[in-house]
């Protein structure tokens, strides 16, 4: 009988240990996931980052001809200058280390949507690929515009409008001044800044070593009857 009760005995005693080691490793496991989630690094200012590596398949035709978003958020782009007509302008964001997200193909641009809207006081913030590992991106060639280059800019409604490049700028990868870049250079007229990487790949990453910024002011406004 005695045997009996110590078995019971030890058996619950088991049974408990188990319970407490179980509340323990949930305890470290949440800890774990808590504290990761805290240390995800933070990107450089001015960090582009894709998702995944972007595509050099061209978006087709019909698709960007369809391509629709609300009335005062940007739609496409063109920049006579270097060639680039009705680009489509996508609208993206942060990702979780507050790197700015950029679109999955080299040949879309992408409208940080914190930043202000077409005509707006402010400034909008638009940016893209330079290339990938086969192909030239749709801002390979923006380090060619100089002051006086327009850009336009086609609203959801059809609005236009009109920016004109006023200067640039090349900022280190891990320097860039996000508080420039996200103001209007003129800071009584609503501007446009676009940016892309520029510089040498950095050795072992397929980082670019530098930014280019172009900073534009509005000149005119057209809404399309």
């Amino acid at each position: 009988m005695n045997k009996v009760k110590t078995s019971a005995s030890k058996q619950s005693k088991l049974g408990l240990s188990l319970i407490v080691f179980g509340i323990i490793l949930g305890i470290i496991t949440v800890f774990l996931i808590i504290n990761n989630n805290q240390n995800v690094p933070k990107a450089p200012p001015g960090a582009l980052t894709s998702r995944s590596a972007p595509s050099s398949v061209k978006p087709r035709a019909q698709t960007v001809a369809s391509y629709s978003v609300p009335p005062t958020h940007p739609k496409y782009k063109n920049i006579p200058a270097i060639a680039v007509a009705n680009t489509r302008i996508l609208q993206l964001g942060l990702l979780s280390n507050d790197s700015i997200a950029v679109p999955d193909n080299i040949y879309d641009t992408g409208w940080y949507d914190r930043s202000s809207k077409p005509g707006q006081t402010g400034a909008m913030f638009i940016y893209g690929h330079v290339s990938s590992w086969t192909a030239d991106g749709v801002f390979y060639k923006l380090k060619e515009l100089t002051a006086g280059d327009k850009i336009i800019i086609t609203s959801g409604d059809n609005t236009t409008y009109t920016y004109q490049v006023v200067s640039t700028k090349i900022y280190p990868y891990n320097n860039v001044d996000m508080n420039q870049v996200l103001a209007p250079i003129e800071s009584n007229t609503p501007g446009l800044n676009l940016m892309t990487c520029t510089g040498q790949i950095i050795r072992g990453t397929s980082e670019f070593s530098e930014r280019l910024v172009v900073f534009t002011s509005l000149v005119r406004s057209q809404v399309k009857v």
